[in-house]
């Protein structure tokens, strides 16, 4: 760990560092786990050069999580120790080091489904944050469609058209998608609050077999953002779904409005990855253009 990150950690924390070790922690951001030398260990994020408000906006999605999360008792979210421009210091988790057991499928998807029963202002954000990678845009909207087309699909087809991520054919056909969300996606349920990132990897079970958020990009949304996440990449056993839908029932069809949904995350890694997935982009494509 950098010597000025570790004189941070021990500013902030009230504790000298006595060892870091690297882990895993994403594709952005740096990640250690510290032992402080009053015995406690936290788990350490830093960015070289991070955008503005990258840490704090974190630890303001995490604390809405946390704070969802314990009023439902059912999943856990680190609790947020520091956050500065530099860095985020979070609870340490003891992860599992084998797949979640069918007891704890269910017991995440009565958890996720108690968090989204939790109402939100505005589809978006009422600190008009930016989160993610791309830091897209999360302007209050009034409706999931307008936000859905403005702060997501709109912004990431001039981000793939700037970066030649996508044919010129596929982004006119996105924002033929943007321009049909309210046949698409169209629905009278209210804000809840999202995750916003929800792929297996930030999902995180412990040794007890309890579950854990970690790495939101949080924003007020349609539940079904975050469900069709989970979907996209698997990770999620489908008691995980049994149990979600018999917590908290969903609309007839939203497995087919899955690929709408998942276009959002598959521009964005057409984006920073490339490979194949232009290709998902263009499937996902042609199962939203069949909904009209």
């Amino acid at each position: 760990m950098d010597v000025d990150i570790s004189n941070q950690v021990s500013r902030l924390l009230g504790s000298d560092v006595f060892a870091s070790v690297h882990v895993s922690g994403g594709d952005v951001a740096e990640a250690f786990r510290v032992e402080l030398t009053d015995a406690r260990r936290v788990f350490v994020k830093s960015h070289r050069s991070p955008p503005l408000h990258f840490f704090d906006t974190e630890a303001i999605g995490l604390q809405w999580l946390r704070s969802a999360a314990v009023d439902a008792g059912l999943l856990g979210v680190p609790e947020v120790l520091a956050a500065s421009d530099d860095l985020l210091a979070l609870e340490w988790i003891d992860q599992a080091q084998h797949r979640p057991d069918v007891a704890t499928e269910a017991a995440f998807g009565r958890g996720l489904a108690s968090i989204h029963r939790r109402s939100w202002p505005s589809f978006g954000r009422e600190d008009r944050r930016t989160t993610g990678s791309r830091a897209l845009p999360n302007e209050p909207c009034a409706t999931w469609p307008e936000f859905f087309a403005t702060q997501r699909l709109l912004p990431l087809a001039r981000l793939a058209s700037d970066q030649a991520a996508l044919s010129s054919a596929s982004i006119e056909r996105l924002e033929g998608v943007a321009a049909s969300l309210d046949q698409l996606v169209g629905s009278d349920e209210l804000a809840v609050l999202l995750h916003g990132d929800l792929w297996a990897g930030n999902r995180v079970t412990d040794a007890a077999g309890r579950n854990w958020l970690i790495d939101p990009a949080a924003h007020g949304g349609h539940r079904e953002f975050d469900l069709s996440m989970m979907r996209l990449f698997g990770g999620f056993g489908e008691t995980c779904f049994e149990a979600y839908g018999a917590e908290f029932p969903l609309a007839d069809g939203w497995m087919q409005r899955c690929a709408v949904h998942q276009l959002a995350p598959l521009v964005v890694h057409a984006i920073k990855f490339g490979g194949g997935y232009a290709s998902a982009v263009e499937r996902a494509l042609d199962a939203a253009e069949r909904l009209c």
